[in-house]
């Protein structure tokens, strides 16, 4: 059973993961302030919004934690536990007014992730895990899907505007290899909320091969929870810090680590 601090810890997280998701959505139909962050990546008003929102309570709640952010970057001591956020993980689909895009946090202690929650008000999506306990997609029992072939496989895949001319070409020499695979290959590009939909059994795969630590954190755990694998291509299980995320049911797995490699 988990710790009932975990649990109280959770519906906290979870509470502002959805007061977040709340002024997301609100936002979304504003005229947003965008910036450049990179060349065409971009942040908005709204990511930074969330982002204060999210930390700020954070912070209330376990004031001796860590707290590495996507925008505000790492706060606190490394030897502390530790949140690992990501207050809009899909910006760009968010800036366009698409709704493919959340709200994700990890809780660690001793390199360990204890919570993760993926909340993505738009889509319908609601995750959470916590270590030996509940781990759900909307309420219901995480389960990956029973397909086995990848010709049966549905997978969706990380293409970036921020990638480098190297990143885009290994990326599309990928999708160019499984489009001849596999049953449909998508673009969707908000990590948690993918990672999610194969603990859901609504997605067979999901590719990132330069994937970031705040969007993926959250979710990793719940994809292992639902009896899938999260791998490098080498297939050595991925860490948070790891570049590649190869996540799957667990039965495709071997095929579609194969079919990257020969890409």
């Amino acid at each position: 059973m988990p710790d009932t601090r975990l649990l109280s810890l959770l519906d906290e997280a979870g509470a502002l993961a959805r007061q977040a998701g709340e002024l997301l959505v609100r936002m979304q139909g504003e005229q947003l302030a965008i910036s450049r962050k990179e060349f065409r990546d971009v942040v908005t008003a709204a990511d930074l919004a969330a982002e204060r929102l999210v930390i700020d309570g954070l912070t209330r709640l376990t004031p001796e934690a860590a707290i590495l952010s996507e925008e505000a970057g790492f706060s606190g001591a490394h030897d502390a536990p530790r949140w690992i956020v990501d207050p809009l993980d899909g910006t760009v689909n968010y800036a366009s007014g698409l709704p493919w895009f959340s709200v994700t946090m990890a809780y660690q202690e001793q390199g360990r992730t204890l919570l993760g929650l993926t909340h993505a008000p738009l889509a319908g999506l609601v995750a959470r895990y916590v270590e030996g306990g509940p781990a759900t997609v909307n309420e219901r029992p995480v389960a990956v899907s029973g397909t086995t072939s990848l010709a049966d496989a549905v997978i969706s895949i990380c293409l970036t505007s921020h990638y480098s001319p190297e990143d885009s070409e290994r990326t599309c020499a990928v999708i160019r290899r499984l489009a001849g695979l596999c049953r449909g290959v998508r673009v969707i590009v908000s990590g948690g909320l993918e990672m999610s939909l194969v603990a859901a059994g609504q997605l067979d795969a999901f590719i990132g091969l330069k994937a970031d630590i705040v969007s993926h954190a959250a979710a990793m755990p719940l994809v292992r929870a639902a009896g899938g694998r999260v791998t490098t291509v080498a297939g050595i299980d991925s860490r948070d810090e790891d570049l590649e995320k190869i996540v799957s049911n667990g039965l495709i797995h071997e095929e579609l680590l194969e079919a990257i490699r020969s890409a």
